[in-house]
């Protein structure tokens, strides 16, 4: 199982309804509704506030049979209106409402973690070779139905594997891991192979952009042994809303798109569905169908040093620069827009959790704060070299020909045109590289750079420091995370660095570099949320829980706390969260500590309250 995904991957194309996705069709973009099922001209209306959005999809919840069965009236009233977007249902635990479904929308999701099992318990469920092979067969039973009326139907299938919700019996064998999930799904893909059904799409999610990853190149890998080629859905679980549901989402998605995977996407937001499409496209539009510009034909294999130069011994995790040489001057109030805070009463500069670990600055200030590092112009930092947390700057030419060198730390700026025997001479214990290139035109430019270092055997610290020119902050937003988030969850890069020339505050863009680190869970600088998307099962509103559950806990840095609509992949995508508040009914909320639901039915009014119990602060406090 330790197979990867390989660089062109060419998927086989599906006819769902009108719309065929997969091999070189254009990137699907599709959501899910969040309204009651039941409740026809909400759905509807809803539906088509999505297609209007640009959706190329639109899924619905399908928990039961009657919800299945109006779907056929909600696909009547779109068509009776113009629309002919295919839908999906989407069924977790309810073969017959999968069944009903299939006779009427063009595709059915299924999630093989429950399809044929019971609600996975995590506990370890031990099987003999005989009753592995009787569980299977009995999975293979089950399926028959739906796959005889999928054919009958011309209705797509999507397995969607979740890494929260793998059966017990994958979990014994394999954990809650990307191994499990591929596993998962090529217990499926040899059923439905065995009965000739190909019309097939496969979706690895998680909301963990890392595991997310993981799964979908081991299942590439595994298909491409296989000779086999389904199209691929890419998603990120639990991405929470605002600037981290984002980045997040886009970070993981991003990093597959720019490998050449994925088929259809979805943004998977805390907001209103139709918000989610907007980001898609833009996405989608940022990795088109076939872009290849630059691309190098192997995978990279280049892996950051495990250890950074000295005076970063305190940091845990990937470091971040800011480039302040657009400044004329620094001024006290300019740490701020760097993550710093300023006592105007004091003059005091304090280093936060979220404050640049380098300043690049064009000048030397008259003073520079004790938590400050900052690196100038190698000539310059000569002139000032009695000042503390002090570098030099150079560039490969400079750093070669100068005699001043600092003995804990040098910083050399390269880009795309570098030559790579001028890498040779600097010392990764003492040196950072910072490779900056224009992402529009050299996408693929780090790619080639850090094969070429792996080429050489040079293993040094990389700052990876694209320069982008954008004024819209979601763009800025979704470029650098998609760009950014492959090599540090991937640990390619020592760091990274946002440079903007648009019009969007230099605060903002330092910001954005953090929440590349928080989201990708390479850098936990905050308190770390998981928040799914609203869908049909969902019975509060979940918008407004995220933000209560955040103004509550937003001190308590290092939690990750996850906000689940409901139960159905609450408790199991939240495996990996500290605590959960999960929908449980019509204004009941269960809270949980890890995977255990340590209390039930709590009214909505008191679930924040008892959340904070259970982790035992007081609101905005410290630990009892």
């Amino acid at each position: 199982m330790a197979l990867t995904g390989r660089n062109n991957y060419v998927s086989s194309e599906v006819l769902i309804g009108s719309v065929p996705a997969g091999g070189n069709h254009p990137i699907r973009i599709q959501s899910m509704t969040n309204t009651d099922t039941l409740d026809t001209k909400s759905s509807v209306a809803q539906c088509i506030r999505i297609i209007e959005a640009g959706a190329d999809y639109v899924r619905l919840t399908a928990q039961g049979i009657k919800e299945a069965e109006n779907l056929a009236l909600i696909k009547k009233e779109l068509r009776k209106a113009g629309f002919s977007t295919p839908l999906i249902a989407d069924i977790h635990f309810n073969p017959i409402a999968a069944e009903t479904a299939a006779r009427i929308v063009e595709k059915v999701r299924i999630n093989p973690g429950n399809y044929a099992d019971k609600r996975a318990s995590f506990e370890k469920q031990e099987l003999s070779e005989k009753e592995y092979n009787e569980e299977l067969e009995r999975t293979h039973i089950k399926l028959l139905p739906l796959i005889n009326i999928c054919r009958g139907n011309k209705t797509v299938i999507r397995l969607g594997i979740n890494h929260g919700s793998l059966s017990d019996r994958i979990m014994t064998r394999f954990g809650n891991t990307p191994a499990g999930m591929v596993f998962s799904a090529m217990e499926f893909i040899k059923i439905f192979r065995a009965e000739n059904f190909s019309d097939l799409v496969l979706s690895m999610k998680s909301s963990n952009t890392s595991i997310m990853i993981e799964a979908t190149r081991m299942l590439v890998g595994m298909m491409q042994s296989e000779g086999i080629s389904y199209p691929l859905h890419l998603g990120v679980t639990e991405a929470g809303e605002g600037e981290d549901g984002r980045i997040r989402s886009t970070a993981g998605i991003g990093a597959l798109l720019s490998e050449g995977i994925g088929d259809t996407i979805r943004v998977s937001l805390s907001e209103d569905p139709e918000k989610e499409i907007p980001v898609a496209k833009k996405l989608a539009l940022y990795y088109p169908r076939g872009f290849s510009s630059g691309k190098p034909e192997k995978p990279l294999c280049f892996k950051a040093p495990s250890s950074k130069p000295e005076i970063f011994k305190n940091i845990s995790g990937p470091l971040v620069i800011s480039n302040m040489t657009s400044f004329a001057e620094i001024h006290p109030k300019s740490y701020i827009d760097a993550g710093f805070n300023f006592n105007e009463k004091t003059g005091e500069i304090k280093r936060t959790d979220n404050s640049s670990d380098l300043i690049i600055a064009r000048g030397c200030p008259e003073n520079i704060p004790s938590e400050v590092t900052m690196i100038l112009p190698y000539r310059i930092w000569t002139e000032n070299q009695n000042k503390k947390n002090l570098f030099p700057l150079f560039s490969p030419e400079t750093f070669h020909e100068s005699t001043y060198q600092s003995d804990k730390l040098n910083v050399m700026l390269t880009g795309s045109h570098f030559n790579i025997s001028y890498l040779k001479k600097p010392d990764p214990s003492t040196t950072l590289l910072i490779f900056t290139f224009n992402p529009e035109t050299e996408r693929y430019a780090p790619d080639a750079f850090l094969n070429a270092l792996e080429e050489q055997k040079l293993y040094h610290n990389i700052i990876l420091n694209p320069v982008f020119r954008e004024s819209n902050i979601e763009e800025l937003q979704i470029k650098a995370a998609s760009l950014l988030g492959r090599f540090v969850i991937d640990k390619r890069v020592s760091g990274i660095s946002v440079t903007n020339f648009g019009d969007i505050s230099f605060k903002e863009v330092t910001a954005i570099a953090f929440s590349i680190l928080q989201c990708t869970e390479t850098r936990i600088t905050r308190t770390l949320y998981l928040s799914c998307p609203t869908c049909g099962r969902t019975k509060f509103n979940l918008q407004e829980s995220v933000r209560k559950v955040k103004e509550a806990t937003g001190h308590l840095k290092g939690l990750k706390i996850a906000v689940m609509g409901c139960v159905v992949n609450g408790p199991g995508e939240m495996a990996g969260a500290d605590y959960g508040y999960v929908g449980a009914g019509d204004g009941k909320v269960h809270i949980y500590k890890g995977t255990v639901a340590v209390l039930k039915n709590i009214p909505e009014e008191d679930a924040v309250r008892e959340l904070l119990r259970v982790i035992n602060y007081p609101p905005g406090g410290q630990t009892k």
